[in-house]
């Protein structure tokens, strides 16, 4: 098996911690369908600051509690999209990094239109 790495995001409509829960579990739960992680590395905008990413993905309890976490923040670029969580899962797979499916959702599709799925 080959360590690859995946990666994904998705826009909070708000900064509240039941909504970063809602959506990193949503995320978490798309990356997870098609991959086992290894290690998980978070970053968010400037502008969230209700919750740490690691913090909602250990909450949601779908297999996460032996995967290493860690949340870094994104630059503060003016005109950058608000309101992002992203991340880069390390995972073992059998796929050619050519068959990775990389998970962006919502309007969050529109950072790597290349490789969103």
């Amino acid at each position: 098996m080959a360590v690859r790495a995946v990666r994904g995001a998705v826009q909070l409509e708000r900064d509240e911690a039941g909504h970063m829960r809602e959506q990193v579990e949503e995320l978490l739960t798309a990356v997870l369908a098609r991959n086992d992680l290894i290690s998980i590395w978070f970053t968010a905008t400037p502008d969230l600051h209700s919750d740490f990413p690691a913090a909602a993905a250990r909450g949601i309890g779908i297999g996460m509690a032996d995967v290493p976490l860690l949340c870094a923040q994104e630059l503060d670029i003016e005109g950058a999209m608000p309101r992002v969580v992203r991340l880069l899962a390390h995972v073992e797979t059998d796929l050619p990094k050519s068959r990775i499916a990389h998970v962006y959702l919502g309007a969050a599709a529109a950072l790597r239109k290349d490789i969103a799925q």
